[in-house]
């Protein structure tokens, strides 16, 4: 028998940390993902390189930075002839798979290459009956989207070539906006959810990116996001007035009495008091449906693991849970990502192989999504080509972490003022004490050309004594040598990355 271990690795879309049970925040109960935790490592600090889905993903397939790879917005496409951890695998005797979300790009120039076997929704893909793509064509298939998905990563569980390793991406879509759970998880999380100690932030001392963000829940949420329509709806209970009513935001009139709202689903009506109870339930719908929806996540890992118990491979795979980035539940008043702050940066990571990890451990070092490809390269015994910029995982997998190992993750977010969630364009670092951010508030333009008139700003947080992220130290005079030692880490970085700054010397506090 091959004794070159399978990897699964499993992604879902937009799963906050602090919604998995075993990070420990107590939001709700993940069982099938803790049983990763338990029997291997879970990983406090993995960052992701650019905090939005498709650059996130071209990262985790290359090993390579966004402006290596080239995918750097969510509108860039990724080119399928560049190589790529899957290629490597395949050349090398594996047996190679991706199903589930994509989001690369469609076409023969951007679907998946490198896979013996691909099955993947187009786009984000559909909740409820998806369309499916696959080497012969369009697929339809009848179901919930996480059912379906988990089914296709069995089947080919099943029916492998046994006489090879196999490497899957099981890719979920889920819980990705809108959040829309099966029915079997509906009556879920009734009780009234904790709303988080930031979530009134009033965005004092920070850059003017905060406060001009779009992904308040208190303001910017849509009809279709809480699972509600308008009264003057058509003809049957959920079917919007007119085509993309859904898709507008929540009605903030002057008289919040004038609000009156139906469930899409059970024709229940919504009316509220106050301001305060208006925003209250729109937190908690949120949330409501937010957990529903990865209750399916976390059923399919059970499914998954309960599958390599039965077919007797479980201690010969790797399994990596995790996600395409963080999310935002509320703090700071914010659904959705994009930023460096802690909750949309840090990335759920928990593996398992029982051959090197021992069960229950903990790693606080800093590892990225850029290292992923080189970990599986390294565990599966094939040389990791240079043109990785990641480092593998595995040394500290094995609990012994390099003298060399750099505690220094990056970040860089290149969609300055998109026109729904109005982010402005930044890059940073963040090291075990510190973040520095430089909000260099320009879109794809040529370096030194500013976006829509806004200076560029700098953030510094001491991650330790404001774990919150509420104050910016950076013009503080007791900081001004970790102002000065982090500029120069940012740029060595850079440098060593081969991104290109678009910070000035002059800039930096004097």
């Amino acid at each position: 028998m091959n004794q070159r271990p399978n990897i699964l690795f499993i992604m879902a879309d937009d799963h906050a940390s602090k919604a998995i049970g075993c990070y420990g925040h107590g939001i709700n109960a993940t069982p099938g993902i803790d049983r990763l935790a338990q029997e291997g490592m879970r990983f406090n600090h993995c960052y992701v390189t650019n905090s939005i889905c498709t650059p996130s993903r071209a990262t985790i397939l290359t090993g390579t930075h966004n402006h290596v790879n080239d995918v750097v917005t969510l509108d860039s496409k990724f080119n399928n002839r560049l190589p790529h951890v899957a290629k490597h695998l395949r050349s090398n005797g594996y047996q190679t798979a991706m199903i589930g979300k994509w989001h690369l790009g469609e076409g023969k120039a951007h679907e998946p290459s490198g896979f013996d076997h691909w099955s993947v929704l187009p786009g984000q893909g559909e909740y409820h009956d998806p369309v499916f793509l696959e080497p012969a064509g369009k697929t339809y298939e009848s179901g919930y989207a996480t059912d379906i998905i988990t089914e296709k990563a069995s089947r080919f569980i099943r029916e492998r070539d046994r006489s090879k390793p196999f490497f899957m991406m099981c890719h979920h879509k889920a819980p990705h906006r809108p959040w829309e759970p099966h029915p079997r998880h509906k009556h879920l999380f009734q009780e009234r959810i904790s709303v988080p100690d930031t979530f009134s932030d009033d965005y004092k001392n920070r850059a003017r990116a905060a406060a001009a963000a779009k992904m308040r829940v208190a303001d910017d949420m849509t009809y279709r996001d809480v699972g509600v329509v308008q009264p003057e709806g058509g003809r049957e209970v959920g079917e919007p007035q007119f085509p993309g009513a859904q898709m507008r935001k929540l009605p903030n009139p002057q008289n919040i009495r004038d609000v009156r709202l139906i469930d899409k689903d059970t024709g229940e009506v919504f009316t509220f008091q106050n301001e305060a109870a208006y925003t209250d339930w729109k937190f908690q719908r949120y949330m409501q449906r937010y957990l529903r929806t990865l209750a399916a996540v976390d059923e399919s890992v059970a499914t998954l693991l309960q599958l390599l118990d039965d077919e007797g491979i479980a201690e010969n795979t790797l399994v990596i849970y995790t996600s395409d980035q963080g999310f935002f539940l509320g703090e700071h008043g914010w659904f959705d990502k994009r930023f460096m702050y802690e909750e949309s940066f840090q990335m759920p990571f928990l593996v398992r192989y029982p051959r090197e990890i021992p069960p229950g451990t903990i790693c606080n070092d800093i590892a990225s999504n850029v290292d992923f490809a080189p970990t599986f390269l390294d565990i599966a015994g094939i040389p990791v080509p240079t043109y990785m910029q990641g480092r593998s995982l595995r040394p500290l997998l094995k609990g012994a972490t390099p003298t060399d190992w750099s505690q220094v993750a990056y970040h860089r977010y290149w969609m300055h003022r998109d026109a729904i969630h109005n982010a402005y364009a930044h890059y940073g670092i963040r090291t075990q004490q510190y973040k520095l951010v430089y909000w260099y508030n320009q879109g794809l333009g040529a370096p030194g050309s500013q976006g829509g008139g806004e200076a560029p700003e700098w953030e510094l947080f001491d991650c330790n004594a404001d774990p919150l992220e509420l104050i910016n130290v950076y013009d503080d005079p007791a900081y001004r040598s970790i102002v000065h030692e982090m500029t120069a880490l940012l740029d060595r970085t850079m440098a060593e990355i081969g991104d290109e700054p678009r910070h000035a010397a002059s800039s930096i506090a004097a």
